[in-house]
């Protein structure tokens, strides 16, 4: 696993993200901690989602759990395709992917050296 140097900020805010991408039905919901590669951000949250459907709701579903606690994107991303959209709140990036976008740009063997954190979904 790995040293885990995100900030406690960006671990709280990851794992709410995390569990409202699980209560949608997302797959696959990994945490990566970036924070010693970029200077952008702390933690890479990708998830996979069956359809463009799907998407839009993991989407819906995070920006709606993390406005509970005033916690807005920055940036929004690919909304209109429905394959990939990116949220970016400056200390975690959200990628929400279908099957076929995650596999083709595989973003977890691009960050492959940074270490997963490990979340507890309920």
């Amino acid at each position: 696993m790995g040293f885990v140097a995100a900030s406690e900020h960006a671990l709280k805010i990851a794992k709410i993200a995390a569990q409202a991408a699980y209560d949608k039905k997302a797959e696959d919901i990994v945490l990566l901690d970036v924070s010693e590669h970029l200077v952008i951000t702390d933690i890479f949250l990708i998830v996979s989602a069956d359809n463009e459907r799907q998407v839009g709701s993991v989407v819906d579903a995070i920006e709606a759990a993390l406005d509970l606690i005033d916690v807005d994107p920055i940036r929004r991303e690919g909304n209109r395709e429905g394959r990939w959209v990116l949220l970016d709140y400056f200390d975690i990036v959200v990628h929400v992917q279908q099957a076929e976008e995650r596999s083709l740009y595989d973003l977890e063997r691009l960050w492959s050296d940074c270490p997963h954190i490990p979340v507890e979904l309920v």
